[in-house]
């Protein structure tokens, strides 16, 4: 009668079969692996709802996060960014308009402190919180949030109204939203009582673009939003140009067909032999001295 092992187990346990093994891994195909280092100083937080952004492009969110990343005051301009990257003005003027659209940045005309009107661009690192701060301010105050006011004291105000809806153009290039901006932010010039807000600019430039979209041109816009105003000036004024912007919108224009496409102008130029001025697209000689005409000589 032979001894047992006694190192051997009292009962052989069968291998798991398949992809069962508690330490296969589902793929062997690797993945990404992140080797980490805590930054302590120079970084900036993005959050991932830009950097895993479902719409915008790899150039735009790129964009987005180097705009967050630049200090108060920095340079941000078109002219600066592609003297900065190695991606042309179009390109990039495409991923700033992306970054527009979905609510990252923002330009608007201010007046600097010497009085030239100058662009402002504004990194918004979460346009949602944005777009909520700017709609509290339109929507009115809950009761439980309101103050009480003591017996004797004035009544309050009625809650403030959100504003009228405006029209939109058919076709929202941001030139012509820009446009639309800087005629809003330029109505105080002509009546000071016409001070806008930027949420009320925001809201009113689509109705403004409608305008300049039927061939309305910036003078007439602007007349119509400006005349005939109330003796004491009109107490809201953004709700009075919704109005006037959804009430007196044009009709479009009628259609045209499309005319001849213009001859090609070309610049001038100045030839290599005889120094006259003669129309070309690229530099050389006139037609009289490629042929050899007696006049050239």
């Amino acid at each position: 009668m032979g001894t047992q092992n006694p190192s051997a187990p009292p009962h052989a346990q069968a291998r798991p079969a398949g992809n069962k093994h508690p330490n296969r891994r589902r793929s062997n195909t690797g993945g990404l692996v992140h080797d980490n280092t805590r930054h302590t100083t120079r970084f900036t937080v993005v959050g991932n709802h830009l950097a895993q952004h479902a719409e915008l492009s790899l150039l735009a969110i790129g964009l987005g996060l180097h705009l967050q990343s630049l200090p108060k005051g920095a340079q941000a301009d078109i002219k600066t960014l592609v003297a900065r990257f190695p991606e042309g003005a179009t390109r990039i003027s495409a991923a700033l308009r992306e970054l527009e659209a979905h609510g990252y940045l923002r330009r608007e005309r201010v007046r600097a402190p010497y009085g030239r009107i100058v662009t402002r661009t504004v990194s918004c690192n979460q346009p949602a919180a944005t777009r909520r701060k700017c709609e509290s301010r339109e929507q009115p105050q809950k009761a439980g949030q309101q103050k009480s006011e003591q017996p004797g004291t004035r009544e309050k105000r009625p809650p403030r109204k959100p504003l009228p809806a405006v029209p939109r153009p058919g076709f929202p290039a941001q030139t012509l939203l820009q446009a639309a901006t800087d005629l809003l932010a330029d109505l105080r010039r002509h009546d000071s009582r016409l001070l806008l807000s930027a949420c009320d600019t925001a809201h009113l430039a689509p109705g403004v673009a409608a305008w300049l979209e039927r061939d309305v041109s910036p003078a007439a816009v602007r007349r119509a939003l400006t005349a005939d105003l109330p003796a004491e000036g009109p107490r809201r004024p953004a709700a009075l140009l919704a109005h006037r912007l959804t009430a007196q919108l044009p009709p479009p224009p009628p259609f045209r067909a499309p005319a001849a496409p213009p001859s090609v102008r070309h610049p001038f130029q100045t030839c290599d032999d005889c120094d006259r001025a003669f129309r070309a697209p690229e530099p050389g000689r006139c037609r009289d001295c490629r042929t050899g005409h007696p006049r050239a000589a």
